[in-house]
């Protein structure tokens, strides 16, 4: 299983994750069964809001669930409809997210939750 979690700074398992998916200067792709990280740039950083292209921003990389604070409605249904979870993340480090991920105790997003601007706190 191939994570991506969106970060302000690589700092590893130890960066913290972001709060919103399409305004996250980077993405950390980390794949559980290798234990593998891989840190990329936000393809889409600079779009307009409610125009966020999910799969571009994560520079086409396969991933099966997404950690993060926050995600816009269109960019969670662009992702589910390709069969990727999004669930929200503690403010706390990708390695205590992936943990949380791990022991079923991080809530899926649904439309309900996500924001509405770029400028919404989580």
């Amino acid at each position: 299983m191939k994570i991506c979690i969106p970060v302000k700074e690589n700092k590893g398992l130890d960066s913290v994750a972001f709060n919103h998916f399409g305004s996250a200067p980077f993405f950390l792709i980390y794949d559980l069964e290798k234990g593998e990280i891989k840190v990329i740039e936000n393809e889409d950083l600079h779009h307009a809001h409610g125009m966020c292209q999910p799969l571009k921003a994560i520079g086409g990389e396969n991933v099966d669930a997404i950690l993060v604070g926050g995600i816009g409605a269109g960019a969670l249904t662009k992702l589910n409809n390709q069969g990727i979870k999004v669930y929200r993340v503690e403010n706390e480090t990708v390695a205590k997210n992936i943990e949380l991920l791990k022991g079923n105790k991080l809530e899926e997003f649904s439309s309900n939750h996500s924001c509405s601007n770029h400028g919404c706190s989580h």
